[in-house]
């Protein structure tokens, strides 16, 4: 799995003029599936994100998680992520994952991070979407984890 994180001072995202989801302060999650991930990469990612320490503590220094500092996540899926850019002009995306083992990973991964984190808003899996934020920093942070190795 893969996700783009972006420390955000504020983050929304809106669907035909709708807003689905809207954060203050956190961090804006977007979020793809690729071939071959399970839940358990999802599990490991959304772990590592929790914990990852981005924000400034006292000193100015990025000492301080998401959940240290009671920040929100905007999660939305994005398979974009996956694209393959290393021939052409377009880009491929034959590594994300099939949109029904997507669409099944993004809600396990947004269900699950709404078990453990307090402030979690999301977006709509496969909509065309349009996200507003305001970056803090900028900090902008790519992070995946690779399927686990066998036993």
């Amino acid at each position: 799995m893969i996700a783009l994180l972006q420390r955000v001072a504020e983050a929304r995202v809106r669907i035909a003029g709708e807003t689905v989801g809207e954060i203050g302060a956190g961090l804006l999650v977007l979020l793809c599936a690729e071939r071959g991930d399970t839940e358990a990469e999802g599990e490991r990612l959304l772990a590592k994100i929790l914990k990852l320490r981005v924000f400034p503590d006292q000193a100015r220094k990025m000492n301080r998680s998401v959940q240290d500092v009671g920040g929100g996540l905007l999660i939305v899926s994005q398979f974009t992520l996956a694209a393959d850019t290393s021939s052409g002009t377009r880009p491929g995306f034959s590594r994300a994952a099939a949109p029904e083992d997507g669409r099944r990973l993004y809600d396990a991964f947004v269900a699950r991070a709404r078990v453990l984190h307090p402030v979690v808003q999301a977006g709509r899996f496969g909509a065309d979407m349009q996200v507003q934020l305001v970056n803090d920093g900028p900090v902008t942070v790519p992070l995946s984890v690779a399927p686990a190795p066998p036993g």
